[in-house]
């Protein structure tokens, strides 16, 4: 039987560093054909995280958002037409010189083609393939489909898979990125319910052996900065982020207050409360619904995220993800060594 390792079983072991600054280090993530992050952190596309605002302020923050795909063509078109509206510069000289970045989902049945041409058309940088389990003959339909009616530069990202075996077919298929892991987010209860998956911090190791040209997008499990160093450094080119984000300003919903606090809607597009929905029906769910305290705007965490993630670099003694990568070493933690790891102070804090 196979050992599988979460990111709270590893840590990275500090390397000698001559980075004096953060400002020296470059963060910017190639996924393949055409997509490149210069913050590499891409919103989920729940309909509880990336509508509009969010997709806005992560392209603005250097990241990416994907506007989720529970509403109608019209609706998800629109989103993303008024977003890109706001990016395109008044300035003829600058007018194709757009670099931020926006994505959209859509799922593997029913409208998906003409809900991608449509999106293409209002100026999406790429689609997102959505679907829990990915390394199924439905994707493998949908990709050819795709790949057969959209213009031939789309990026296609898709998942979610937790294989070698699954990313090496998903690209052989047609996909340019891949989203990996099966059932580690905060509100997923896929690896209960189902019992499958592979924790998240393995799935980015399997998938980094693949030898085909895609890019790698560690999805679910992330909880925190020294996640995200520790899934680049293991092979992710960028990490998605549901829970992360949850609760901000800019995620859909109104701000709940009672007398203990204020809060956000936060759920998992397969819990029951959210395929009623947006479909009027459930099946079997694999998700949850929450609330979660309010915090504020998602650029001022953004920002902290991204400065400790390059402080997370400078431990490396790395200046891009490509050294990180070369300079990563890992050790293994036991239960002891975990707990160690958070803080643990035991007076009040003031």
């Amino acid at each position: 039987m196979k050992k599988s390792l979460s990111y709270d079983d590893v840590l990275l072991v500090p390397k000698y560093s001559d980075v004096r600054s953060r400002s020296e280090i470059d963060t910017t993530s190639d996924l393949t054909n055409g997509l490149s992050l210069r913050l590499p952190i891409i919103s989920s596309p729940m309909d509880t995280i990336t509508e509009a605002s969010m997709a806005f302020v992560m392209a603005t923050m250097g990241g990416s958002g994907i506007v989720h795909r529970y509403n109608t063509i019209e609706e998800q078109t629109n989103i993303v037409r008024d977003v890109v509206k706001d990016f395109i510069s008044t300035k003829p000289a600058e007018r194709n010189r757009r670099v931020e970045r926006i994505g959209a989902a859509v799922g593997v049945t029913g409208d998906y083609i003409e809900r991608a041409q449509s999106l293409i058309f209002a100026g999406v940088d790429y689609i997102c393939v959505d679907v829990a389990h990915g390394h199924h003959i439905l994707m493998k339909e949908a990709l050819y489909n795709l790949r057969n009616s959209l213009p031939l530069e789309t990026h296609i990202m898709a998942g979610n898979v937790a294989t070698l075996a699954g990313i090496n077919d998903l690209a052989d298929w047609g996909a340019n990125s891949v989203r990996c892991n099966i059932g580690g987010g905060s509100i997923c209860s896929t690896r209960i319910q189902t019992g499958h998956g592979l924790p998240g911090f393995q799935t980015i190791l399997e998938c980094a052996r693949t030898d085909r040209d895609v890019g790698i997008i560690a999805d679910g499990g992330i909880r925190n900065a020294g996640d995200i160093v520790k899934a680049l450094a293991a092979g992710a080119d960028a990490v998605m982020c549901g829970s992360l984000l949850a609760g901000t300003h800019e995620t859909p919903g109104d701000i709940l207050k009672d007398a203990s606090g204020s809060y956000k809607v936060y759920r998992g597009m397969a819990s029951k409360e959210a395929q009623m929905n947006w479909r009027g029906r459930y099946s079997s769910f694999e998700g949850v619904s929450s609330v979660v305290p309010y915090r504020g705007h998602a650029d001022e965490l953004l920002t902290d995220l991204h400065r400790n993630i390059k402080s997370g670099f400078s431990y490396s003694g790395a200046r891009t993800i490509q050294e990180l990568r070369l300079n990563a070493e890992f050790s293994q933690q036991t239960a002891a060594g975990t707990v160690e790891s958070g803080t643990h102070i035991t007076n009040k804090a003031i």
